[in-house]
């Protein structure tokens, strides 16, 4: 097919349309059969189609930046184990390796390889969480990956239809939830198969036997893309170093972020070294949440594929916290990574200052709680569910920061009604926190507070993963920081951030999550929008008076 005439070109839009809306119904698909309430409730997924170089031409909206990224690295690891030379129709191959997949063992990644005609014309692969792969669970408490839970290497999943009874063994016989973990398995590889057979049926409807020119089309022009933009930033190197919690230990995370001709390089050294628990990253998931990003602030409206990442590069020393090597413990590398947008803004906001956010909670604020029921049920070894939640995200230059909002990660919070249904857990509080977000002349948003408790004489295990609480989200240009997070016992004793806890029957666990940071100064946020926040209890009389000096502004007037 030409590039050369309109009529082409028209044609090649219409099918990098349709491509997009073919790993979308490919993302849906996952999440319906998905079991795994993270997936199925939260969309905490990915899904593409990749080219046979392992190129990413196109990316499901739902999913997660985390997922997406890093899986636009994984499927090249997967033809250097498999090449599409030896891929037969009906094969699906897998891995949860933590290096070649998306950044902990939690994380399966399903490649497979799609035919039309009997011959190979593109590679569909997919990612989803899953709950419970035995180890020590889903927790930053381990001290290498190992410890972490079943650890699966590149592997044939299905071989020419058939599927490798003997590895789904393995996994049923590694997971306290067989049923679950089993079921999200065929989830995985279901979803890519629905992906192949739409994109023969739209080879079909196009008459066309490749997807090399559509292929070289979208990352030609997305790569174009995204170089206009950058040629319109100033060029230079600008640096930023924010300070998390860590687990037993502060955390400084350090970056120089430089423009130039060629792109944009982000570089991590001067960053803490390698932890001896759970929160290091990997350097894929490094760099799916750098680029991510960058992504939001130079490159809003263009689509992600291998031609709108690649103007993109990331480092990080060797040994460092966020380019952690194996056998470094990773569950919990999204605290770390899910901060690295927020650093990389404070890079960019010397740069396009409207554009960019304030701080905010950043990293998924999930109450990850594990049990035993009597008895047992459907298979399960009791229960094991991640309850997604989060705090407030930083204002914006012209708007309020968003509450309880789970940016970067985009996973929707879990609804209390199937937390209910899936555990004996009773919620008995979820509201948004008061005074939480940071004032300024645009708001930070706000967290939530939340009371849980056990629904039957048996405790339950918080296997925590907070951040935020010693070093909560900074404000800007006069902002005021957002509220630091917070987990306790309603009886009165304070829980760590970080670590296995036990949750008594008849106490309830409270979670504070952090509030977004504020811009500029409070006193000049708009006389209207105080008397807005303070109607909907927002924020509280005293800081209305206080610190918008509403009161006596409204005296004044």
């Amino acid at each position: 097919m030409s590039l050369s005439n309109s009529a082409s070109l028209i044609d090649l839009q219409i099918m990098w349309n349709r491509l997009i809306a073919v790993v979308e119904e490919q993302a849906q698909t996952l999440m319906r059969t998905a079991f795994s309430p993270i997936v199925r409730e939260c969309g905490d997924l990915s899904a593409g189609v990749f080219d046979l170089k392992g190129r990413m031409l196109a990316q499901a909206v739902t999913g997660t930046p985390g997922h997406v990224n890093s899986m636009a690295e994984s499927v090249k690891h997967f033809l250097r184990h498999f090449p599409v030379e030896s891929m037969k129709p009906g094969d699906a191959y897998i891995t949860n390796d933590p290096w070649m997949g998306t950044g902990h063992l939690n994380d399966f990644v399903i490649t497979t390889p799609a035919f039309r005609d009997g011959r190979l014309v593109a590679l569909f692969s997919c990612t989803s969480h899953l709950m419970d792969i035995g180890g020590i669970g889903f927790g930053p408490d381990a001290t290498d990956v190992f410890m972490e839970g079943l650890y699966i290497p590149m592997l044939k999943l299905i071989d020419q239809g058939r599927v490798n009874e003997t590895l789904m063994s393995m996994i049923r016989a590694n997971t306290r939830l067989p049923v679950d973990t089993e079921g999200d398995v065929y989830s995985l590889a279901a979803c890519n198969d629905v992906g192949a057979r739409r994109l023969v049926e739209m080879m079909d409807e196009f008459g066309i036997d490749t997807l090399d020119a559509l292929g070289e089309h979208i990352i030609a022009r997305s790569r174009e893309a995204v170089m206009a933009e950058i040629a319109r930033l100033p060029k230079g190197t600008w640096h930023n170093v924010m300070t998390v919690d860590g687990y037993d230990e502060p955390v400084t995370l350090k970056a120089s972020l430089t423009i130039w001709d060629g792109g944009i390089h982000v570089d991590y050294t001067g960053t803490s070294a390698v932890s001896g628990r759970g929160i290091n990253v990997p350097h894929a998931y490094t760099t799916a949440y750098t680029v991510f990003g960058l992504g939001c602030v130079v490159s809003t409206h263009i689509p992600n594929n291998a031609g709108s990442l690649d103007p993109l590069t990331v480092s990080a020393p060797a040994d460092t916290i966020l380019n952690a090597p194996k056998p470094s413990a990773v569950a919990s590398r999204h605290v770390i990574g899910q901060m690295l947008p927020d650093v990389i803004f404070g890079c960019l906001r010397q740069v396009v200052p409207e554009r960019v956010p304030a701080e905010g909670t950043s990293c998924l604020w999930n109450i990850n709680v594990r049990g035993r029921v009597k008895g047992g049920e459907g298979g399960n070894y009791g229960f094991g569910m991640a309850t997604t939640s989060n705090g407030g995200t930083g204002a914006r230059a012209d708007k309020d920061g968003l509450s309880a909002t789970a940016y970067p990660s985009g996973v929707r919070g879990t609804p209390v009604e199937i937390a209910e249904t899936q555990t004996p857990l009773i919620f008995w509080r979820k509201e948004f926190r008061p005074d939480s977000g940071g004032a300024g002349r645009t708001r930070g948003g706000l967290g939530q507070v939340m009371e849980i408790e056990s629904g039957i004489d048996e405790p339950f295990d918080l296997l925590a993963a907070f951040d935020r609480i010693d070093h909560p989200p900074r404000g800007r240009d006069g902002g005021h920081d957002g509220e630091a997070g917070f987990v306790a016992l309603k009886s009165g004793r304070t829980l760590k951030g970080k670590g296995f806890q036990l949750i008594p029957p008849g106490d309830r666990l409270v979670v504070m999550t952090p509030g977004g940071a504020g811009i500029g100064q409070p006193a000049e946020r708009d006389r209207a929008q105080v008397a807005a926040d303070l109607a909907d209890g927002l924020i509280s009389r005293e800081t209305a008076e206080e610190i918008y000096a509403y009161a006596s502004r409204q005296a004044a007037e």
